[in-house]
């Protein structure tokens, strides 16, 4: 029925007889219900109707969604890497920083095979490499996978007119003025850079040009519309430059480097209140321990290429906390930093450092003990989105 959907309701007025009723309900109104329900229960109702799938596939609908994912309590994302796939567990993020009861288990949401290589995760969606042999060869090559853990959905991009296709660094970004998602493709040669949009008719790649050959370090993070990542002029020089990448404009930017950004190893991009936020601890490597402070670099203007520095001391509580080497996942607001154990090991925590009150708060996460000794990946701030691929 155009503008509305018509639900039979059955009424029983006996054991052996059925008499159906017809209840007539607008589309705004389907669309509220759809857009209260869990994102697995949405992506089962587009396979309902073609009204519903109408409803659950357009633009409005998948914005509505996202911003009630918004007002929701937050969520951190785990991607565990198998043998030779990725399993996705989501969790709630900690608001009560006086809590340091567990956390509510871990919800196994997704799986995406032929895993090979992670890029990373914007805006509820995922971007991975995934390898494949030919037939009759013993050649592998990597495909970039796109992949939405609150749907299960994949997706694999077509690929690069390019001989250096199989040595690339990928970023996934989103435009929110266009309400885009672009993947920008950065080849081993550091001359060579393509751009896919996603959600058109035709995927394919455009070349698109930059005055200065650089090579990506695979640190990156999308604000606002623009991807940064670290990238140097010299192959097997230490990271020179930060290098912006707006997705509506398509145009290259670059700001310098300070000296001591170099240690590569201990540095997370992260989004410092809508700034780039270079994150590093006083250890070169894995965060320990042994270290004894945090140093955040915020990117105060790209055009004048200006940094505010602000420094952390950690509190002698620290060493009683920490027993495991920890990855920095980046950070909650502007006062939380927030560290996860490299490794998936029972029982799992997620460490939270506040940088203000300098209290430290060790949260347990329960749901993930199959994947002992696995490589865990930890992405905060995560937004359960039911954009279809």
């Amino acid at each position: 029925m155009k503008g509305g959907v018509t639900i039979s309701r059955r009424v029983k007025r006996s054991t052996t007889t059925l008499d159906r009723n017809s209840l007539t309900l607008p589309v705004e109104v389907v669309t509220e219900i759809l857009s209260r329900l869990p994102s697995k229960s949405i992506a089962r109702c587009r396979c309902v109707c073609k009204l519903w799938s109408s409803v659950i596939r357009s633009q409005d609908f998948t914005e509505l969604f996202l911003t009630k994912s918004s007002a929701r309590s937050p969520q951190l994302l785990f991607a565990c890497e198998g043998r030779s796939e990725i399993h996705f567990f989501s969790s709630p993020q900690p608001e009560n920083p006086e809590d340091n009861s567990y956390v509510v288990a871990t919800n196994h949401i997704a799986r995406s095979p032929r895993y090979y290589k992670l890029f990373g995760c914007t805006n509820g969606f995922f971007c991975y490499g995934a390898e494949r042999i030919l037939k009759g060869w013993h050649k592998r090559l990597l495909d970039m996978v796109i992949c939405n853990p609150s749907t299960g959905q994949s997706l694999t991009l077509p690929r690069l007119n390019s001989k250096w296709s199989s040595g690339v660094e990928s970023y996934l970004g989103y435009d929110p003025i266009a309400k885009q998602f672009k993947v920008l493709s950065v080849c081993d040669d550091g001359k060579e850079f393509h751009v896919l949009t996603l959600g058109t008719k035709k995927l394919s790649w455009r070349v698109v040009e930059c005055c200065i050959r650089h090579y990506s370090s695979g640190k990156w993070i999308c604000i606002s519309g623009v991807l940064y990542y670290i990238a140097k002029k010299i192959r097997y020089s230490v990271e020179s430059m930060v290098v912006c990448f707006d997705l509506r404009t398509e145009k290259f930017s670059f700001v310098n480097l300070l000296q001591r950004f170099n240690r590569s190893h201990s540095t997370t991009l992260t989004n410092y209140n809508g700034r780039l936020g270079f994150l590093m601890s006083s250890e070169d490597y894995y965060v320990t321990r042994s270290c004894k402070r945090f140093e955040l670099w915020v990117l105060r203007d790209v055009a004048k290429h200006e940094w505010s520095r602000h420094v952390y001391v950690l509190p002698p509580v620290w060493k009683g906390v920490v027993e495991d080497r920890l990855d920095i996942a980046g950070m909650v607001g502007v006062n939380e930093i927030v560290l996860t154990p490299c490794f998936q090991r029972v029982s799992s925590c997620v460490i939270y450092y506040n940088v203000k009150s300098k209290t430290i708060r060790e949260v347990g996460i329960q749901g993930m003990e199959a994947f002992q000794g696995k490589r865990l990946n930890t992405y905060l701030n995560y937004l359960e989105n039911v954009k279809f691929l």
